[in-house]
């Protein structure tokens, strides 16, 4: 308020001294929050402001009064000599300022032009605004609220009308019964989110409090039509990449590590503060996990290669699904609601996605781009039925309450619906769908000329791909060539709608060195002049020329993603038929480790892994080690894995056994994760084609039933699933796991279940490294029977017992 103090002081004749009372409405805090609070309507109709504030003046009789027949205030008393000297109101220069602003027409008929505001050192920038705008002074003009960032002084300046101003210096004015004449500026209502009337300047001038200067920017045709497509999540995504032309909203989020520009739940708080609305609330919830993953099921037996395929799951981020459909989860999992309100806390969107998710932040940033990915086809779409528009909002796991939404975006309503019904024929720059997005179909694209050898590496999906690329806007013939966009390197990750289809498309048929160019019809003309710097350039064409855009892309590199490396340790790995297995699969493990009693099976593992790792150049393990020992004895070296397997072992044991392995492999291993499988004895009914005699009959008759009870000689038990259950979920107690079920072989929604049935131990809590048993503390009782590392690939190293 300083600043404008300070130029009223500087204003001739009858001006001296008066500020517009629309200044203290927009630009004093205190002001403005008071009649807001008076009048909750000011948020979008900030003449109201006015009124409420000149009623406000006669009561203040003594310090401040208003001018005749003007809606401007001045001190009633002259200031001070000394504070008039103070505040060097007094030099005056000769020097002018030039700014440049866009005028907008209120008739959408009429184009949208740049102006230039020439402000003299000594003069009120408002006096020239108001001259622009074709009334007498400043106290006609009104202010909106501030566009953009919140350092920002872009406003919307547009011209009381007479009628208005007469009621507004009315001593009988009342807020209620304002009825303003004149037709509303859709485009720059739409920019402020309040009522704009008449014709109006956008310009970013003004005075700030860290200075006593003038502060002014250029608004130019380029900086509006960013700021337009800004108003939509696809735009301000294109914005934060600088590729306007080239990038799109992806579809999915899948890392942060692979993501580039304004992450989703940013652009949404954007959208959401662009719109005048309240920001977004965030809801994560921790839930158990439930996956997709199936396991492969067999009508008879379970095999060794099931066994493998079921430790591959795990090993590559997987999970267990039982008969029932209910699945069996390995990591923490998150959901994440989100809320969107209007500035009057009324519920606008409520958006509660099925999907879970293995980090907090990956289950906002999901649940957001919903959000984006839904509002995106709105604007795509204004005009779109009430029935069609929940509809596609119930797709995405979102509520909307339509009435307050349709409130909130009536003016985008209203801004769409004009232009369908406006002038067909007139040359308007920009498209007459001023959000529609940019789509394409397989009509606006030629083929592709490829050119280049072929090299033999390839994207694929997921792949990170790094594109030097320009964009021309081309006539029809070839005769006029105007470059709006280029990169030197750009990159996405293909798979996931990073950039326009088309180009993805393009890719795709590309190796890394070779080279592309392609022709696609135009999007909406508002992305085209926000991409160029000098728009005014290229409206002659797009109005009287058949354009089109040529893009020349260069496929740079690709790199494949990125993988969580695991270890994994198999407790009683026998000859290694689980490990060997799992190399025949793409892994994410690093390291295999594997453990058992039998130093004959160990030395079978250790030539078949031997010969299978040093073969494998791209197999990914970085180390594999055979340990020699019992797996009820702990030994550090088995300790902290992220996962462990212990498939079709405990059986062997005697039940006390099995126990203790359990209490041990929880208690001190305590890998992330445990996977036991062991026979189902009520399946035995299928296998051996007969009733199996139960585990209770008398003791003097088990040696002769043996056979026909257990699948093997060997086994020393086998468990119901009531007794696997009971033994599991008391295990997991004890120890602070979670536990889930499935199996594999029949089916667990089936009598008699499935053949063999698995228990899935996840640790609640992970420990450090310093809270884990370590070589230093605790004795090694196994013995390193082969060791191999990637970097010697030679002979195997072994340990004779």
């Amino acid at each position: 308020m300083s600043g404008h103090l300070r130029a009223a002081l500087q204003r001739k004749g009858g001006l001296y001294g008066l500020v517009p009372a629309s200044v203290i409405a927009a630009c004093d805090t205190k002001t403005s929050n008071l009649c807001k609070l008076l009048n909750t309507e000011v948020e979008s109709k900030p003449f109201l402001a006015l009124s409420l504030i000149m009623r406000a003046i006669p009561r203040l009789s003594g310090f401040v009064v208003t001018s005749k027949g003007q809606l401007s205030i001045q001190k009633q008393n002259p200031y001070p000599t000394e504070i008039i000297e103070s505040s060097d109101i007094q030099q005056c220069s000769t020097e002018s300022i030039l700014v440049k602003a866009i005028q907008i027409p209120a008739s959408l008929d009429e184009t949208i032009q740049p102006v230039t505001l020439d402000i003299s050192s000594s003069g009120y920038y408002l006096d020239v605004i108001a001259q622009k705008l074709g009334v007498t002074d400043a106290s006609k003009v009104l202010l909106s609220r501030t566009i953009g960032k919140a350092s920002s002084e872009t406003r919307l300046y547009f011209a009381a009308s007479e009628s208005l101003v007469m009621e507004l210096l009315s001593d009988h004015a009342n807020v209620k019964d304002f009825h303003v004449k004149g037709l509303l500026n859709a485009r720059a209502s739409y920019f402020c989110g309040q009522e704009i009337y008449g014709d109006a300047i956008m310009a970013s001038v003004g005075y700030t409090w860290r200075s006593k200067e003038l502060f002014h920017e250029d608004v130019s045709l380029q900086s509006y039509y960013r700021m337009l497509i800004s108003k939509i999540p696809n735009g301000n995504y294109k914005l934060s990449r600088e590729a306007i032309l080239t990038a799109e909203l992806p579809s999915v989020f899948t890392t942060k590590a692979n993501w580039r520009g304004s992450f989703p739940r940013e652009i949404l708080c954007t959208f959401c503060r662009q719109h005048q609305l309240s920001e977004p609330i965030f809801s994560p919830t921790s839930i158990p996990l439930k996956a997709s993953c199936k396991l492969p099921r067999s009508q008879k037996k379970l095999k060794v290669t099931e066994a493998a395929e079921l430790a591959t799951e795990y090993t590559n981020g997987g999970s267990l699904n039982a008969g029932d459909g209910e699945s069996v989860g390995l990591e923490s999992s998150f959901r994440c609601e989100v809320k969107v309100f209007s500035k009057g806390q009324d519920l606008i969107i409520e958006c509660s996605p099925k999907e879970i998710y293995k980090k907090q932040s990956d289950a906002i940033q999901s649940a957001s781009l919903q959000v984006l990915s839904w509002l995106n086809a709105y604007f795509k779409e204004l005009g779109m039925p009430l029935e069609k528009l929940n509809c596609s909002a119930d797709a995405l796991d979102i509520r909307l309450t339509s009435e307050n939404f349709l409130k909130e975006f009536a003016l985008c309503q209203s801004l769409h619906n004009v232009q369908q019904c406006g002038n067909q024929g007139s040359k308007l720059p920009e498209s007459k769908s001023t959000n529609m997005e940019y789509t394409l179909s397989g009509q606006d694209v030629c083929l592709p000329n490829i050119e280049g050898s072929y090299s033999g590496v390839c994207p694929s999906s997921g792949s990170l791909l790094c594109i030097s690329y320009s964009v021309s806007l081309v006539t029809e013939g070839g005769h006029t060539k105007e470059l709006i966009e280029s990169k030197d390197e750009f990159e996405f990750e293909i798979g996931n709608g990073t950039v326009v289809s088309t180009l993805e498309g393009v890719v795709t048929q590309m190796s890394v060195g070779q080279c592309a160019h392609f022709n696609m019809n135009l999007p909406p003309h508002e992305f085209i002049l926000a991409a160029v710097d000098d728009p005014a350039r290229i409206v002659s064409l797009l109005s009287s020329e058949i354009c089109s855009l040529e893009y020349h892309v260069t496929l740079l590199r690709v790199t494949e993603p990125s993988e969580e490396r695991m270890e994994q340790v198999d407790f009683g790995c026998g000859s290694g038929s689980l490990l060997d297995s799992l190399l025949d699969y793409p892994t994410s493990l690093e390291k295999m480790v594997g453990a058992d009693l039998s130093q004959k099976s160990l030395s079978r593992a250790a030539k078949i892994l031997h010969a299978k790792l040093s073969a494998k150049s791209d197999a990914g393990i970085k180390s594999a080690i055979l340990y020699h020992g019992s797996i009820t004895e702990f030994d550090p070296r088995l300790c902290g894995f992220d996962i462990g397997t212990c498939l079709e072992v405990i059986e062997h044991m005697e039940e006390e056994q099995a126990c203790l392995f359990g209490d041990i492999a929880l208690s001190y291993f305590r890998p992330k994760v445990l996977i036991v499988s062991t026979p189902n004895y009520e399946y035995n009914v299928i296998l051996q084609r007969s009733s199996p005699t139960t585990q209770e009959e008398d003791p003097d008759e088990k040696s002769l039933s043996q056979a026909c009870k257990f699948r093997n000689h060997d086994h020393k038990f086998e468990w119901t699933r009531e007794q696997f259950n009971n033994w599991a979920s008391k295990l997991a107690e004890r120890h602070h796991y979670s536990v889930e079920f499935s199996g594999v072989g029949g089916s667990g929604d089936v009598e008699p279940g499935f053949a063999s049935q698995i228990a899935v131990f996840k640790q609640e809590s992970h420990l450090d490294d310093d809270d884990l048993p370590t070589q230093e503390n605790s004795s090694q009782h196994c013995k390193v029977i082969w060791e191999w590392n990637c970097n010697d690939r030679s002979v195997p190293s072994s340990t004779s017992n």
